[in-house]
């Protein structure tokens, strides 16, 4: 009997001890459980893979700063917001923030998943970006979105080539030597004295002495000669000018320039790309007005528009480029290699030139100007597409989010090129580098990628358009066709433009001829 009581009483002191073990774990984990939920999680998706280390970082530093976890998850791009309204909708999974494109943001808008950010501290304001980032993320008057970073054109150059050629015209220009030549100058004579008095001896001799004694008077003026720092100096004078400033400038430095035995195309581009076109008619074309928004502001056939057309036709004549047979790609390499002067480029080629001449793989030096005007009369306008911080309009967490976004495009925003090599709409970053600036330039001049959804295939049309065009169809038709399309789906009806005639004597606006 005592034997079974001693049993029965260890057996509830072990029932007892599991007890209170088990209680106690089951505190701890409802501790842990309180702790999580408790902690604060923002979700930002993405879809370009770049972005990855930057995100990551980026939520690491704001967790550590603001006790805000920050998850950031990529996606692939096909059909995002698609992917983001039906998680908002059926998940607690979804984003409360998302990067896309500008041009999406009628549809995101539309969908609810894109609300009016608050902005109570006036940072999306033209104080710390442009005027075409403003009016990217703007949606019928409503700031929807923060410029985060962009994409537009311009011109890259070979600077080491001007800079050869601005050296060999000062040099004509006011007869000078630098110390450098001057000396080559000295061995080479040294070297033709002593070979001439081998050959020649006594007589040799003879008129030397003449020389020296003032026997033959007819003397050639000294050049004048400057140091290799003053040279250096004039030649970064003169590269600026020698950049053309229009396209008409364009083609005759292009006749003119007695380029290096490697290159075989003074300036080649991607023809059939609209991002390396559209700045042809870019002025000239109102798709959308200034924020891309409005149905009732498009006018794509006009008396302007048909002449810069014309202009990017006479083009074709002077340097037949075959329009199927050249890619972006192609002709960076070929620039790279020396066999191109002047290209159209994108932000990107700063990241690749620099890591290409630090790895050896690209021998020159490089710089980015503007694009040229058409000519003196007609200006051009590069397209741009601003990637954009969303906030969704289905988050629970609203003010954390709008203020991670923030610390994005203003904080560490400098961050995103030194990790990405994507470059930054704020306008306030000082990265050293005036290739940079320059496309500031571009972008802050450019047409923003409107936002109609009605005609977001314009695009792909406008491409078809350009081709054709290059291809030797006749401009005002072509252009006539892509409007009545597009204006078509904005109205729901069919829509005919009155064709209008540009008289044969004004075609041909760029003189390509020989003459």
């Amino acid at each position: 009997m005592n034997l079974t009581k001693r049993i029965i009483s260890a057996f509830l002191v072990l029932v007892m001890l599991f007890s209170v073990l088990y209680l106690g774990n089951q505190v701890k984990e409802q501790e842990k459980q309180e702790v999580f939920d408790n902690t604060r999680t923002l979700h930002i998706w993405y879809t370009d893979e770049a972005l990855t280390d930057y995100l990551s970082s980026m939520a690491v530093k704001y967790n550590e700063e603001h006790g805000v976890r920050v998850i950031p998850t990529l996606q692939s791009g096909l059909e995002l917001l698609q992917k983001i309204n039906e998680a908002s909708l059926t998940t607690e999974y979804y984003p409360d923030l998302y990067i896309a494109s500008n041009d999406n943001m009628e549809k995101a808008y539309l969908a609810g998943l894109a609300m009016e950010i608050s902005d109570e501290d006036r940072v999306i304001s033209l104080q710390n970006f442009p005027e075409s980032a403003m009016h990217a993320v703007t949606y019928q008057q409503k700031i929807l979105g923060y410029p985060f970073y962009y994409e537009t054109s311009a011109l890259l150059y070979n600077m080491t080539y001007l800079e050869e050629l601005a050296k060999k015209e000062i040099q004509e220009e006011l007869g000078v030597v630098t110390e450098e030549t001057e000396k080559a100058a000295e061995e080479e004579e040294k070297e033709e004295d002593t070979k001439t008095k081998e050959e020649n001896g006594d007589e040799e001799t003879k008129t030397e002495s003449d020389k020296k004694s003032g026997t033959e008077t007819e003397e050639t003026p000294a050049a004048v000669t400057i140091s290799d720092e003053e040279m250096a100096e004039l030649v970064h004078e003169k590269v600026p000018e020698l950049i053309p400033a229009t396209f008409e400038a364009l083609l005759e430095f292009a006749e003119s320039y007695d380029a290096p035995q490697n290159v075989e195309a003074v300036f080649k581009w991607d023809v059939e790309d609209i991002f390396y076109n559209y700045f042809f008619a870019g002025n000239y074309m109102d798709i959308g007005g200034m924020c891309g928004d409005s149905k009732d502001s498009v006018d794509i056939y006009n008396e302007e528009a048909i002449r810069a057309l014309m202009v990017y036709q006479d083009l074709s004549d002077y340097f037949a480029i075959d329009a199927s047979d050249v890619e972006y790609a192609s002709v960076i390499q070929e620039f790279m290699e020396g066999k191109v002067v002047l290209t159209t480029a994108t932000t990107d080629i700063i990241r690749k030139l620099d890591e290409a001449k630090e790895n050896g793989e690209f021998q020159y030096d490089y710089g980015i100007a503007p694009i040229p005007r058409l000519n003196a009369e007609m200006d051009t306008k590069s397209l741009s597409v601003t990637n954009t911080i969303y906030v969704n309009g289905y988050t629970q967490m609203k003010e954390e989010a709008n203020d991670f976004a923030k610390y994005l495009v203003i904080e560490h925003a400098k961050e995103l090129y030194e990790v990405t090599g994507k470059v930054s709409a704020n306008r306030n970053i000082d990265y050293g580098n005036p290739n940079l600036d320059m496309f500031m330039d571009e972008y802050q001049d450019s047409a923003p990628m409107p936002k109609l959804m009605a005609i977001s295939n314009f695009w792909v049309k406008m491409e078809i358009m350009f081709e054709r065009i290059w291809n030797g169809e006749e401009v005002s038709e072509e252009l006539k066709q892509l409007s009545e399309e597009i204006m078509t789906q904005l109205t729901g009806e069919p829509y005919e433009e009155t064709y209008i005639k540009i008289e044969e004597e004004e075609e041909g606006f760029i003189d390509y001829s020989d003459d």
